[in-house]
């Protein structure tokens, strides 16, 4: 049994009520793919556009632009087919919307100006929380 199915049957209940969702575009794969291979691309671009003479002595005669492009298409392309393949599921409470816990179109865990900390501790001179008893 590996691990997925451990948890799986250790959180049975949990699982009844919530629904499973894929990450998409906010998987941090898909942004590293976005970002790398648009990187590359422009060098594969520049490797095939502004090679000059110059540029090869000092590569010892190789288009560097041109192979480090290609190396990170690659790359970037190797990121999206695993994006694609082995998806971020998140697991979302069920009866939680998009707006759920907001006030006032406030992001989640905001308060308001002025209002105060509802815990059950207090914080003594030395900055240390003091349990109330």
């Amino acid at each position: 049994m590996n691990d997925r199915q451990r948890s799986a049957s250790r959180s049975g209940s949990a699982q009844a009520d919530s629904k499973k969702t894929k990450a998409g575009a906010f998987d941090v794969r898909v942004v590293i793919a976005g970002l790398i291979g648009f990187y590359g691309v422009v060098l594969v671009v520049m490797g095939l556009v502004a090679d000059d003479a110059a540029a090869q002595a000092k590569t010892g005669g190789v288009n560097a632009n041109l192979w480090a492009g290609v190396g990170m298409v690659i790359f970037a392309v190797a990121f999206a087919v695993w994006a694609r393949l082995r998806p971020v599921v998140v697991t979302v409470p069920e009866g939680a919307t998009e707006d759920a816990g907001t006030a006032g179109g406030r992001g989640a865990g905001t308060r308001t100006p002025g209002a105060k900390k509802t815990s059950g501790a207090k914080k003594t001179s030395s900055g240390k929380k003091k349990s109330r008893r």
